[in-house]
């Protein structure tokens, strides 16, 4: 796979997978950004951007919680907006999962 082809794949589903992790729990940005470059090898560079726009866009909330080791956290939660989001997601992905395996399929 190209470098290029990897890159737009991961962009395109970064969204889904920060907000299948939030349906799991409430969690602070670095774990979530963690979490993802242990996954799907993406940075914090990318990662915080998308926290913000999907708090923009009423997928997510936010809340401080204090921390035993420094500062206040902030916490991502995911909104009824965002668990229904995901599942619209979820959905779509699956159907564009199927259908280009149908055509890999073909060429075997």
């Amino acid at each position: 796979m190209t470098e290029s082809l990897q890159i737009q794949l991961k962009k395109g589903v970064l969204e889904m997978c920060v907000l299948a992790l939030l349906s799991k729990g409430d969690n602070y940005a670095y774990d979530i950004a963690s979490r993802m470059a242990d996954a799907v090898g993406m940075g914090e560079g990318t990662i915080y951007p998308l926290m913000r726009r999907m708090q923009n866009d009423g997928l997510v909330t936010t809340y401080l919680q204090e921390s035993g080791s420094g500062p206040p956290r902030k916490y991502y939660k995911i909104t009824k907006e965002g668990a229904q989001t995901l599942k619209n997601q979820i959905t779509d992905w699956l159907a564009f999962e199927a259908a280009v395996h149908k055509i890999l399929g073909e060429l075997t």
